[in-house]
């Protein structure tokens, strides 16, 4: 009988890079708000980009919230219309 002999390598970055991954999904899951840079990070649009094509549209507009200049999305229903708003390109 020949003794069985298993060796099992593990790329630390290629871990460390699925845990990150896994970790972002879970925030973005129990998201309430999100900033224009927020969005931008989301998005992988620009903030000047964002700025001109998507959030002048209605279907985002009215999940925007106001505080002096600063503003913020509803998150989910502001990543609902980007998908429909993208989908229509």
């Amino acid at each position: 009988m020949i003794p069985a002999q298993v060796n099992v390598e593990i790329d630390q970055k290629q871990v460390k890079q699925i845990i990150e991954q896994e970790l972002q999904k879970q925030i973005h899951q129990n998201l309430l708000f999100v900033d224009i840079n927020k969005l931008s990070e989301i998005t992988c649009m620009s903030i000047r980009y964002l700025e001109d094509e998507i959030l002048c549209d209605p279907r985002v507009r009215i999940h925007e919230r106001r505080k002096s200049r600063k503003r913020w999305w509803l998150y989910e229903p502001t990543i609902k219309a980007i998908v429909d708003i993208t989908d229509e390109w």
